[in-house]
């Protein structure tokens, strides 16, 4: 059953994971896919993949890990956005069509919570979707409340990967979906542990992944690329971001020296680094166990828990909190924190 309402239309699907359902929605750059989870009703939490991703690889690890979906799911209705074309089933885009820019993308953002009716959002991105996620956040300060960011994006590209990024595109003119090609985007996303190698073979999330990147047309995939490969560096506008910010990154990810220039440039009095070993750049399937409380102390800080069997509650409101000290100590964890810094109450 379609809907109308101005220039946006949506078409709901039910789909088989979790009970979402898709929403095509189109924008001044472009219909883009929108998988909505849970509750209209609770705060939202808006997702973005990385390059050739989806939903589905680049998040159902996290989603799927027990403790942080009860975590999210239980605060949260989560609307799962796909770059243009790169959601499940999709065509390929026309050729004519001309190609956003990160701009553009971070733009449909904005239509698509216009959409929705959402006021501010939570956040949560993994490289490029990162990099989208901040922009979005720099140029629409009122409608970000939080952002999680997974081994994100924030400058030009360097040299490396402005030549990985081409030879990536020539591959997908001329050869498609290749197998050099998933190999180049698998190292971009994993550690050399769960790749695999000669004396071991590919881990499961691997080889699920290399399955799901046979889904993607090329050209869709194509055209993302460029937008990523223009981007601008937007480290002069991190110390302007006045929401939290949560930042995780495998210390075997390509883009690990990019995330801590992130870091080093958000306010600290907001943000918190969080570095993940022995992982690659998408720790949202590699490790997601990582990523839970880090996760915790984040939306303790907006009133947002996970739920135990004896608490009932319903929506927390998206409003600052205060935390007992003793829940900022990250020891034990196994992981390089930087506790989160909030407001502690002098009230008893």
């Amino acid at each position: 059953m379609s809907e109308l309402s101005g220039d946006s239309v949506s078409l709901d699907v039910e789909t088989i994971y979790l009970g979402g359902k898709e929403h095509i929605i189109r924008t001044g750059s472009g219909s883009i896919s929108v998988i909505v989870y849970g509750d209209p009703e609770k705060p939202a939490l808006v997702t973005y993949p990385d390059l050739a991703l989806n939903h589905m690889s680049c998040f159902q690890g996290l989603f799927f890990c027990p403790d942080a979906a009860a975590l999210l799911l239980h605060n949260f209705c989560v609307y799962h956005i796909s770059p243009p074309g790169h959601e499940l089933g999709a065509a390929a885009v026309c050729a004519s069509d001309p190609v956003p820019s990160v701009d553009d993308l971070a733009d449909q953002i904005l239509e698509v919570l216009n959409y929705f009716r959402l006021g501010t959002v939570m956040c949560m991105g993994v490289m490029a979707g990162a990099y989208i996620l901040a922009l979005f956040a720099m140029k629409y300060r009122d409608r970000v409340i939080g952002l999680i960011l997974v081994s994100p994006l924030c400058k030009a590209p360097s040299w490396t990967e402005w030549i990985c990024n081409k030879v990536m595109s020539n591959l997908l003119y001329y050869y498609g979906m290749s197998g050099l090609l998933k190999d180049c985007l698998l190292y971009r996303y994993f550690s050399k542990n769960v790749r695999g190698g000669a004396d071991f073979q590919e881990s499961d999330i691997v080889q699920a992944c290399r399955r799901l990147l046979d889904e993607r047309q090329s050209t869709n995939v194509q055209r993302f690329l460029q937008a990523i490969d223009r981007r601008p560096d937007i480290t002069g506008g991190l110390k302007k971001l006045r929401c939290r910010t949560l930042v995780f990154v495998g210390d075997e990810s390509p883009f690990h020296s990019e995330a801590l220039h992130m870091a080093t440039n958000l306010d600290r009095r907001y943000s918190a680094l969080v570095e993940v070993q022995a992982c690659g750049s998408m720790v949202t399937e590699e490790q997601p166990h990582a990523m839970l409380i880090p996760m915790e102390y984040f939306l303790l800080g907006y009133g947002l828990h996970r739920p135990s069997k004896f608490n009932g509650s319903p929506r927390s409101p998206l409003s600052p909190t205060c935390i007992a000290p003793e829940l900022l100590s990250p020891e034990s964890m196994g992981l390089k924190l930087k506790p989160i810094k909030t407001r502690i109450s002098s009230q008893r």
